[in-house]
């Protein structure tokens, strides 16, 4: 892909690791900064267990604490925004994100890793949340992405990013 002349955040929420590797496949093809979003206080690492803190958060609204804050977003023109699809939607970690920042004049791309959802609701629930943004079309990749992931992302950065 050539080289685009804007400022662009890969920022990503990874519970067990596919959407990180996925995060590093797009930086692999376009230049931008890798951000991870991280919680004050991790989830487990049982399977189980971080479905039910996840179901609960959900239910409840609760936008957790981060630890990871990008320092200076107002200098990025896109953010291509990564996530687990949990219950058919964001993980929280995701709504605490949006919440924190600006994203007034920005573009969102979307992508995110699922286990047969897609992207379920997150595109839509992510534009409200950031409602004077461009969010653009949502990238949908089923755990890690298989063999073709590379050309998934090509298409998808080059339909998106001018």
């Amino acid at each position: 892909m050539e080289k685009v002349n804007k400022k662009i955040l890969i920022a990503y929420f990874s519970w067990d690791g596919n959407t990180k590797t996925i995060a590093q496949k797009i930086q692999s093809q376009i230049e931008g900064d890798l951000f991870e979003i991280r919680c004050a206080k991790p989830y487990s690492s049982n399977y189980q267990t971080v479905l039910k803190e996840a179901k609960r958060e959900q239910k409840e609204r609760v936008s957790p604490q981060l630890a990871t804050h990008v320092e200076n977003m107002n200098e990025y023109d896109i953010i291509i925004l990564g996530y687990p699809n949990w219950w058919g939607t964001i993980p929280m970690p995701i709504v605490s994100f949006l919440e924190e920042y600006d994203f007034s004049g920005k573009t969102i791309l979307p992508f995110c890793s699922h286990g047969g959802g897609g992207l379920g609701r997150s595109v839509s629930d992510i534009t409200k949340l950031v409602p004077n943004a461009r969010v653009g079309s949502g990238l949908a990749i089923h755990y890690s992405g298989g063999s073709d992931l590379d050309s998934k992302i090509k298409k998808w950065l080059e339909e998106n990013i001018q």
